[in-house]
């Protein structure tokens, strides 16, 4: 189980997409972090009630090890910053 830290929502220049996340999962480089590529992960709400969300790894992001991952529902905007598990 890898631990990944949310990093922003996935955004352009005028419009974000509220169910996709940039993920630093501790990978070094694109190569790295395309064998995360598939893999399941659960964010845990910080909250007295451990709301869980799940989401799935789909793609590299740049040349620096991001992936991007795309949840069932959105994220709060709390979330950023957070941890997330990798399973």
């Amino acid at each position: 189980m890898v631990k990944g830290i949310v990093v922003q929502f996935r955004r352009g220049r005028r419009n974000y997409t509220p169910r996709h996340f940039l993920i630093d999962a501790g990978s070094k480089n694109k190569d790295e972090a395309s064998k995360l590529v598939g893999k399941e992960l659960i964010w845990t709400s910080p909250g007295k009630e451990k709301k869980h969300i799940k989401g799935k790894i789909a793609a590299t992001h740049g040349n620096k090890g991001l992936v991007r991952a795309i949840f069932e529902k959105g994220l709060p905007g709390q979330a950023i910053t957070t941890e997330v598990e990798v399973k």
